[in-house]
C-alpha cells in the first residue's frame, strides 16, 4: 500500500467519523420534533410560548411556558454576568501575570473545577449555600434565582477561562513586543493590544459559557426553587425549562399531551442553544476582522 492510497483510507475514515456526528444529531432533532410537535394542533405556538400558566395536569390543562423560559433567561444572564468578569480575568492572569508555578497550578485547578458533576455542585448549592442565603438575608428559601446563578457562575467559569486563556495565548509575540518596544506598559499591553486582538475567542467563550449555563438541569432542579412563575425578585423561585423537564418527565404518560409538552420545551431549548452558538459564530468573525483590521 503507497503512500497516496493510505492517505485517501485516513481521509475516508476522518470523513465517516464526521458523518456519524451529523447522522447522530440528525436523528436526536428528528426525535425532538416528532414527539414535540403535535402538542401545537392542541395548543396554538403564541399560547405556548407566551401562555403564563403552566398547568399540565389539570384538566383542562395549561402549557404556557412563558414563565419557564423568562426562569431560564434570567438565571442564565445573572450567571453570565457573574462568570463573565472571573473568567477572563482568570485567563489573563494565567496567560500573561502569574509565575510559571502559579499558572500550572491555576490551571489545574480550573481544570478540575470544570470535572465536577453538576449534581456535586447542586448538592453543594442546597445544601451549604442555601441555608446560608436564608439566614442572612431573612429569606423565606435559599433556593432562588442568586442561588441557581451563583453556581450555574462556578460551573461556566472553567469553560470560558479555558477558551479566553486559548485566545489570549494566540495572540502573536511580535504584537507584544511591538507594544513594549513602544513604551507600553503591561497592563498598557494587555489592555490595547493583547484583549483586542483576542475578542474573537473570548466572544466566543462568553456565548458558550451562556450556551452551558442555559442547558444545565441538575443545578436548576437543584437550587432553583422550582416556582413555574415569573419572578418579581432575584432573591424568588423560578423553574428553568431544564428543571420542567427533568422533574416531569419520569411521571408523564407517554405520548399524552404533556409528554408532547415536555418535548416541546426541548426544541424552544434547543433553538435557544443553536441561537447562541450562532451568534457566538458570528461575533467571533466581526471580531476577528475588526481585530485584523486595527492590528
Amino acid at each position: 500500500m503507497n503512500r497516496q492510497t493510505k492517505e485517501i483510507i485516513i481521509k475516508y475514515i476522518f470523513l465517516l467519523f464526521a458523518l456519524v456526528s451529523v447522522i447522530v444529531l440528525g436523528l436526536i432533532v428528528f426525535s425532538l420534533f416528532r414527539e414535540g410537535l403535535p402538542l401545537f394542533t392542541e395548543v396554538s405556538v403564541k399560547d405556548f410560548l407566551f401562555g403564563m400558566e403552566w398547568y399540565p395536569t389539570y384538566d383542562p390543562p395549561s402549557f404556557g411556558i412563558f414563565p419557564l423560559i423568562v426562569g431560564s433567561l434570567i438565571v442564565t444572564l445573572l450567571a453570565t454576568f457573574i462568570a463573565v468578569p472571573l473568567g477572563v480575568m482568570a485567563a489573563i492572569y494565567i496567560s500573561e501575570i502569574a509565575p510559571q508555578a502559579i499558572k500550572e497550578t491555576l490551571k489545574s485547578v480550573i481544570e478540575l473545577l470544570a470535572g465536577l458533576p453538576s449534581v456535586v455542585l447542586g448538592f453543594f448549592g442546597m445544601v451549604i449555600v442555601a441555608p446560608w442565603m436564608q439566614e442572612t438575608f431573612d429569606l423565606p428559601t435559599g433556593l432562588n434565582i442568586v442561588n441557581a446563578s451563583v453556581i450555574l457562575a462556578i460551573m461556566a467559569i472553567p469553560t470560558i477561562s479555558s477558551i479566553s486563556e486559548d485566545a489570549l495565548y494566540a495572540v502573536p509575540r511580535e504584537f507584544k513586543d511591538a507594544s513594549y518596544a513602544l513604551g507600553a506598559t503591561k497592563f498598557e499591553t494587555i489592555v490595547k493590544v493583547i484583549l483586542p486582538a483576542a475578542m474573537s475567542g473570548i466572544s466566543t467563550a462568553v456565548m458558550l459559557g451562556m450556551a452551558r449555563a442555559i442547558g444545565e438541569t441538575m443545578v436548576v432542579l437543584m437550587v432553583a426553587g422550582g416556582a413555574a412563575a415569573i419572578p418579581e425578585s432575584l432573591f424568588d423561585s423560578v423553574r428553568p425549562m431544564p428543571a420542567s423537564i427533568a422533574a416531569e418527565m419520569g411521571e408523564t404518560p407517554y405520548r399524552s399531551s404533556h409528554y408532547s409538552a415536555l418535548f416541546a420545551i426541548g426544541i424552544v431549548l434547543f433553538c435557544l442553544t443553536l441561537a447562541f452558538n450562532l451568534i457566538a459564530d458570528y461575533v467571533s468573525h466581526k471580531f476577528r476582522q475588526i481585530g485584523s483590521g486595527t492590528l
